[in-house]
């Protein structure tokens, strides 16, 4: 006769430095997704415990693999293509996402990208999309399924049947201060993803100030990890390092950043956004098997810039998820902030850093971001670069164009974004954000 799992013998044996079985990350998992047999801080506790003692890449497979299978699990068998998609640690002025998946998709891709929200100085995906008018980003999941099928595309969020584990201890996380632990932010990516039921994933690691992880020793570590771990649940994985110290593009801010995403679409995007846009679109399609190279994938999706396809999926997408697709064709149908002031050069030099982290910080203060998760956000305020690394300005040259709507929030964000730019008599050593990618592991 076997013994009943308790909640507090797997927290010991943790807590000891042992390594949990098969049954006890099952036993957790099903305590996280439905409460049985464990209570939040019991759960806390175990989260504690993994952060402090870490977990065998053998737990972290059955933990990633579990919390996957938590809940209701996607299933494409009857499209005629590969479903694929990306997914990134997190960036300011991030918005590679808006622009290659409709450009995978004109491929032949079919994505169902499932993102999430921003919180802290990065930017969220649904948040951008949300700025359109009328944009719908949740679904259930049999109209997320026929978004797919009709458009090869759909940019939602998750749905509540989906890993409902992760719902769960993402937030006591959040609120414990164990975020930072490698088996548990993998097993969070991982899972998600595996429930969409894709059959590959481009994982876009960022690293840099402006990213989650700082350094390219984390970064690494991080990208290791996802790599070993989905692929042995079974994706087909492309993880790219991306470098993150200077935000990406010119606009911070979401309304801002569907305004430079369309842009990009129509071949007018900054070159630093667009590169990385079109590298991460064409490893969708290696992984997709619609060509076997990166090489020959990238003239696929060049072309479907060029020719403006990549634009029409996405005008197509925002018109079946309720947006108003007026926005693809003339911008001003977005929101927009009341007032615009700029941040301008004292005196002549070169600037030497655009800090990612204090801009992203800056724009979380005038409102286009949140400290808490049920934060409401202003979508059309912003920051607008309109300088870069390396570039001389002169005096009374505008450096940062700021989009506001409340001079109080206009007053706090400002100390933050005249620290972000560093102006110097000489050139920087390197120019931040170049090259974009670092490393690559497939």
């Amino acid at each position: 006769m076997s013994i009943p799992l308790r909640a507090v013998d797997v927290i010991r044996r943790k807590r000891d430095g042992g390594v949990l079985s098969a049954q006890e990350i099952d036993f957790f998992v099903q305590g996280a997704s439905s409460g049985t047999g464990w209570t939040d801080y019991q759960l806390s506790a175990l989260l504690m415990a993994i952060f402090l003692r870490g977990m065998s890449e053998e737990e972290t497979i059955r933990l990633t693999q579990a919390m996957a299978a938590s809940g209701t699990r996607l299933e494409w068998s009857d499209l005629p293509g590969p479903v694929v998609d990306k997914h990134s640690t997190g960036g300011v002025g991030d918005k590679t996402s808006l622009i290659l998946a409709p450009l995978a998709a004109a491929c032949g891709v079919y994505v169902p990208m499932m993102s999430g929200r921003g919180l802290g100085h990065t930017g969220g995906t649904l948040d951008k999309l949300e700025s359109i008018p009328g944009f719908q980003v949740c679904w259930e999941i049999d109209a997320i399924r026929q978004l797919v099928r009709n458009n090869r595309l759909a940019m939602v969020g998750p749905t509540p049947a989906m890993v409902p584990a992760d719902r769960t201890l993402y937030a006591l996380r959040d609120v414990t201060a164990t975020v930072e632990s490698l088996p548990l932010i993998t097993a969070s990516i991982l899972s998600k993803k595996l429930a969409e039921g894709i059959q590959g994933l481009v994982l876009d690691v960022k690293c840099g100030q402006g990213a989650f992880m700082k350094t390219r020793v984390e970064a690494e570590a991080l990208a290791r990890s996802l790599r070993d771990v989905g692929t042995a649940a079974g994706l087909r994985l492309a993880v790219l390092l991306t470098a993150m110290d200077a935000p990406l593009g010119r606009c911070i801010g979401n309304a801002l950043e569907v305004r430079e995403a369309i842009a990009t679409l129509r071949g007018e995007g900054p070159e630093d956004i667009t590169e990385l846009s079109l590298h991460l679109a064409a490893w969708m399609l290696v992984l997709g098997g619609i060509t076997a190279s990166v090489d020959a994938a990238r003239h696929w999706v060049e072309r479907a810039l060029r020719s403006g396809e990549g634009l029409e999926v996405f005008r197509r997408c925002v018109a079946a998820q309720g947006g108003d697709p007026r926005v693809v064709d003339d911008p001003s149908h977005l929101p927009q902030a009341p007032h615009i002031t700029t941040l301008q050069a004292d005196r002549p030099g070169i600037v030497a850093a655009l800090d990612a982290e204090l801009i992203g910080l800056a724009t979380m203060r005038l409102g286009a971001g949140r400290a808490h998760k049920d934060e409401a956000i202003d979508h059309a305020v912003g920051v607008v670069c309109r300088v870069h690394p390396g570039e001389k300005v002169t005096p009374g040259q505008a450096l940062l164009e700021v989009h506001y709507r409340d001079a109080n929030r206009l007053y706090a964000a400002w100390p933050l974004l005249q620290q972000a730019v560093v102006l110097s008599e000489y050139p920087p050593p390197s120019l931040p954000n170049q090259p974009l990618l670092l490393a690559t592991w497939s």
